[in-house]
């Protein structure tokens, strides 16, 4: 049997992990053979030759971030922008996708994205390419998962730059302002918050007021702490007004790309309390270089569940995580609706109990 393996969307650190459990378990358990798409589904959409995948190229690759077979956020067959004439128009090239995985010969196709590649994998499944998936992100925002790999390396990276942070603004006397990934999950800049001992930590699920902001800002003041250190999602908004857009949606379908509030924050601190105040946009640091262990492990037990999946002939699911178990759920539970943080769940509650605020 031949099976080919995409990864789409951002990279995240695990993808080469989950790439290697899916070599390594279809060799060693079925004999099976497997190729890698190119660059997400773009290998597909211009007939790209599909990368070997055997034991000697996934050897030495746990460790390494990013994928070896590439990826891409822009390339949905669907809705797939060009250029002709001058002018960007939009085709659905889904057809030309069908008939050149048929060439490849394989016989199952692994998905491997966030809620977009998820979502472009389920229309492929109306199309008759028979898929499984892999749910991908640093935000752990995909539903139907207690968790997706590349999270707990993002927020270790964010706790890491949060403890640097302290010592630099505990000198200057400043106002730090950390804007963090997570798009509408505020997951990794209340983790990561928590546990870098963030003063304020502002989420897109709790719209923030800038007053429960200024307070505890000059409560520390009072206290003799002339510093302070504050966690921004990218997606956080305030209770009047709207989140700070840095792209707006495209034309193909592409969401609209987040950024900006940070330094929207840290000026509204500066002009309202007079505190010097700077900001820290971790960016795509946060995704890139080497995977946890929690990940490399995450990752290894997906990929191990896809192909177990493909063998059952259990299509259109999406490994999972439910507590220490790796199960298996209909990916439309996945894409329909967002992981998001609860404003009245126990880890804010946590965060709030240690006197940490979240802008209300």
């Amino acid at each position: 049997m031949k099976i080919a393996i995409s990864t789409g969307g951002g990279d995240c650190p695990g993808l080469n992990a989950v790439i290697r459990g899916v070599v390594r378990s279809a060799i060693f358990r079925y004999g099976w053979e497997v190729i890698g798409i190119r660059d997400g589904l773009d290998g597909l959409v211009h007939g790209w030759e599909p990368i070997p995948l055997g034991l000697g190229q996934v050897k030495g690759i746990l460790s390494r971030g990013g994928t070896i077979i590439g990826t891409t956020n822009k390339g949905n067959p669907f809705r797939y922008e060009v250029e002709e004439n001058g002018t960007r128009v939009v085709h659905d090239l889904s057809a030309r996708v069908l008939n050149n995985f048929r060439e490849t010969g394989a016989e199952a196709l692994i998905m491997v994205g966030g809620d977009g590649t998820l979502g472009i994998g389920r229309q492929l499944m109306d199309l008759g390419i028979p898929c499984v998936f892999v749910p991908k992100t640093i935000d752990c925002d995909v539903a139907a998962t207690d968790s997706t790999f590349g999270y707990h390396t993002a927020v270790g990276i964010v706790t890491e730059a949060l403890d640097r942070l302290h010592t630099t603004a505990e000198s200057h006397r400043r106002a730090m302002v950390v804007e963090v990934m997570g798009r509408y999950a505020g997951w990794i800049a209340l983790e990561s918050g928590i546990a870098g001992s963030a003063d304020v930590i502002l989420l897109p699920e709790i719209p923030y007021d800038l007053d429960a902001v200024f307070n505890k800002l000059e409560g520390r003041k009072k206290l003799g702490r002339n510093f302070s250190v504050v966690v921004v999602a990218e997606g956080a908004l305030p209770k009047e007004g709207s989140r700070t857009v840095a792209v707006a949606a495209e034309t193909d379908g592409r969401a609209e790309r987040l950024g900006g509030v940070g330094q929207v924050v840290a000026q509204q601190i500066e002009e309202g309390l007079g505190i010097e105040t700077r900001t820290v946009v971790l960016g795509h640091v946060q995704r890139g270089g080497t995977p946890s262990h929690t990940d490399r492990i995450l990752g290894s037990r997906f990929g191990v569940e896809a192909v177990e999946l493909i063998r059952r002939g259990e299509f259109g699911r999406m490994v999972s995580l439910k507590g220490q178990q790796i199960v298996s759920v209909p990916v439309a539970e996945a894409i329909d609706n967002l992981r998001l943080v609860d404003p009245d769940g126990q880890l804010v509650a946590t965060a709030e109990a240690l006197g940490i605020c979240c802008g209300r």
